[in-house]
């Protein structure tokens, strides 16, 4: 039996209310031909994990590059952040801290065979594949959800 497509909606929306006036927007997009989900909360410790792979051949926790659509990491935590580790296959990565509360999001809406293949540098403007998102916690254990959707 074949596993059927879905359009995936993602929506963020900001309210804010400044002096009576509402200075808050609301914005969404869509994600069609999703038929490939992944959520889960991992609990990432003061030492660094792996928390998504990627490559050109799907495997156990590894999405194939050219057909990842969508990732979120949300920090579960009310008091302690953890850092995400994006890295390249050119051993070039960077990092970010995520907040308590706080989702990171990287998102591929250009179609057939982008996904994470050449989409980040962090040292100049030749972009290259993903190959993994690693995590830390900075002082003790915190939980993150992740969210990954592919076509």
């Amino acid at each position: 039996m074949a596993i059927s497509t879905a359009t995936m909606t993602v929506s963020i929306t900001e309210s804010v209310t400044i002096n009576g006036a509402d200075r808050g927007n609301s914005n969404s997009f869509t994600l069609p031909n999703i038929h490939e989900v992944m959520e889960r909360t991992v609990t990432v410790p003061a030492s660094e994990i792996t928390l998504i792979s990627f490559s050109t051949a799907a495997a156990g926790g590894t999405f194939v590059e050219g057909d990842v659509r969508y990732i979120r990491i949300t920090n579960k935590d009310a008091s302690n952040f953890v850092m995400i580790n994006v890295e390249g296959d050119a051993s070039t990565d960077f990092t970010i801290r995520l907040d308590p509360g706080v989702s990171y999001q990287i998102v591929s809406t250009l179609g057939a065979g982008t996904g994470v293949v050449d989409y980040a540098d962090i040292s100049g403007y030749t972009l290259e594949d993903l190959t993994a998102i690693k995590s830390t916690a900075d002082t003790a254990a915190c939980d993150v959800e992740i969210m990954v959707a592919c076509v």
